[in-house]
């Protein structure tokens, strides 16, 4: 393969540098946890604007440099859906059922609440499953007298396994779908029967690793059996409604690309939906609720991630990796996948995955230069990287305890719960799930794309 692009002489002038070191810089600060992420991102993206590295029209209006409101629509319109569900009661009914199906076993328990939150994570998000399944987590440990760290860690990781089958279980999947326009059921296609594997595996890491330690009395395990699973359920007539529409949504997901609506426009549909159903006179509680700290930690980093490439910072990146890898397309997943997967244990996945993306469209460009659009997105050999990307992403994110958005909810609700867990301890566990877990994603990519290829 040649590089013609390797050789066109990069203007590395006043513009880039300032750029890059914003870009830098912002990642810097919210690796260090210094200033919270959501300010740095807004602040970056700010001084891109006011520096006019980036006009605001591109950064508002242009698919290439701004802001993508596809991810950002589809994930306040899953939030609005969720925070209309939730006093319901049906999530604590959920983990008081699997509670009693574990017969108040500890590892049991574990066990079942794992593939409970792997399976809500890939249907919701990961980031709403925890946020919904760690309080009663604490409320069953609590009730077994037994550690909750084990149980909180172990939820985290399951989350982010299930949240990698779907394009909404996990963000980066949502911020790579929308990049490659890929519907929601090449993640199934592609994604979900490794992650079936993967839970396999990891439930055998888990009895490993916990399996032993888990004991309770007996008396507490009738506690647990003792309890009562209907009395979550607060709103039964609000259940029936959010189910149906719940239902409606992910039917329309599965549908989208047959439909041609984004899934932004089918959340959307929703959750209005939703709204108007649950007779809510005064929306302002349901709206307030969302994690707008978190859109605009997007809105922010898509800014950031714009204004580099405009000034060619991601092009001078995506040379580098073909270089490396000579342009062997089975070196470059390998690449991507491990890379992804160390890396987005450092950063958080979303910021990695906004950086990745443009990298990615910009090698195929180098790679593939006569086609364009969805010829050039979906091209039969650029696909694996995709799916190399999600896939070291999403599971990389469980390399630490800021690797993704669902350990920080769950590390800072420990806390507050008066269970800290460290950064270290969440690390110590995180961190072999991760490498097992991409391992068994390299075996998986190589077999299915690359083994028995001409």
């Amino acid at each position: 393969m040649t590089h013609e692009a390797a050789a066109q002489p990069f203007v590395m002038d006043v513009t880039f540098w300032t750029a890059t070191v914003i870009f830098v810089l912002a990642y810097a600060v919210i690796v260090s946890e210094k200033i919270h992420k959501t300010i740095v991102a807004i602040m970056g993206a700010s001084l891109m604007l006011v520096l006019k590295i980036l006009q605001q029209h591109e950064a508002f209006h242009l698919e290439e440099f701004g802001i993508d409101w596809n991810v950002i629509f589809l994930l306040i319109s899953m939030m609005i859906i969720i925070n209309l569900m939730r006093p319901t009661g049906i999530f604590e009914y959920i983990a008081i059922k699997s509670a009693k199906w574990g017969k108040g076993e500890p590892f049991r328990i574990m066990a079942i609440f794992a593939v409970v939150t792997a399976v809500l994570s890939a249907l919701l998000d990961n980031v709403t499953t925890v946020l919904l399944i760690t309080p009663v987590t604490l409320l069953i440990a609590d009730a077994l007298e037994v550690d909750p760290i084990p149980y909180l860690i172990s939820c985290a990781l399951a989350s982010n396994i299930g949240g990698t089958a779907t394009l909404i279980g996990d963000p980066p999947n949502i911020m790579i779908a929308s990049k490659a326009h890929l519907d929601f059921m090449a993640f199934i296609y592609h994604l979900t029967p490794i992650v079936v594997v993967m839970m396999i595996f990891y439930l055998f890491a888990i009895k490993f690793i916990w399996g032993r330690k888990l004991r309770t009395r007996d008396e507490l395990k009738q506690r647990i059996m003792q309890m009562n699973e209907r009395e979550a359920i607060k709103d039964p007539v609000m259940l029936k409604k959010s189910l149906i529409v719940l239902a409606m949504v992910l039917t329309g997901f599965v549908l989208h690309g047959m439909l041609h609506f984004q899934p932004a426009t089918v959340a959307l549909f929703g959750a209005g939906l939703l709204l108007l159903l649950s007779g809510t006179h005064e929306p302002h509680h349901i709206l307030a609720e969302v994690e707008w700290p978190t859109i605009f930690f997007f809105m922010g980093l898509f800014v950031i991630v714009g204004g580099v490439v405009k000034v060619g910072l991601i092009k001078w990146m995506s040379i580098q990796v073909l270089a490396l890898t000579q342009g062997n397309l089975l070196a470059t997943s390998m690449v991507v996948m491990w890379f992804s997967a160390f890396a987005s244990a450092i950063v958080d996945n979303i910021p990695y995955v906004a950086t990745m993306n443009p990298l990615i469209i910009d090698m195929a460009r180098q790679i593939w230069p006569n086609e364009t659009g969805l010829a050039l997105l979906q091209h039969a050999d650029l696909m694996p990287l995709w799916w190399s990307l999600a896939l070291g992403a999403c599971l990389g994110g469980n390399g630490s305890a800021i690797g993704a958005s669902a350990n920080v909810i769950v590390v800072g609700m420990s806390e507050k719960a008066g269970k800290r867990i460290s950064f270290m301890k969440f690390m110590a566990y995180g961190m072999p799930i991760m490498i097992l877990t991409v391992a068994i994603s390299t075996v998986y990519v190589w077999l299915r794309y690359y083994a028995f290829s001409s």
